[in-house]
């Protein structure tokens, strides 16, 4: 299974941008899909995930601002960042899990500054 993430990059506080994850292989069918993400000197934390039927939860600090969704037919999680903070500077990682079997994708830089 291979998780290939878009859609990082630079945007100035209060911007927008949207994370895409896609998974791609040998998948019968992928139970939560989530994204991570870790700042700097920091360990990584739990931003958001969304289960098989479209049940999401999500870290405290990201609550009204992000939206999780997924599309279960393309095997791929978004990540809808709105309102964006210098705190929120990260590496994002996607996580998916099949049957008990967790991956992740390779990260994707986002830089939130003035």
């Amino acid at each position: 299974v291979q998780l290939q993430a878009s859609g990082g990059g630079w945007v100035q506080p209060g911007g927008s941008l949207r994370l895409s994850c896609a998974a791609s292989g040998s998948i019968f069918s992928i139970n939560d899909m989530g994204w991570y993400r870790q700042a700097p000197g920091k360990q990584r934390e739990l931003v958001a995930r969304i289960t098989r039927g479209g049940s999401p939860n999500y870290a405290d600090s990201v609550k009204g601002r992000f939206t999780i969704s997924r599309d279960n037919a393309k095997n791929t999680v978004y990540l809808q960042m709105n309102s964006l903070k210098p705190e929120d500077t990260a590496v994002y990682y996607c996580n998916v899990v099949i049957i008990s079997r967790v991956f992740w994708g390779q990260g994707t830089q986002v830089t939130v500054s003035s």
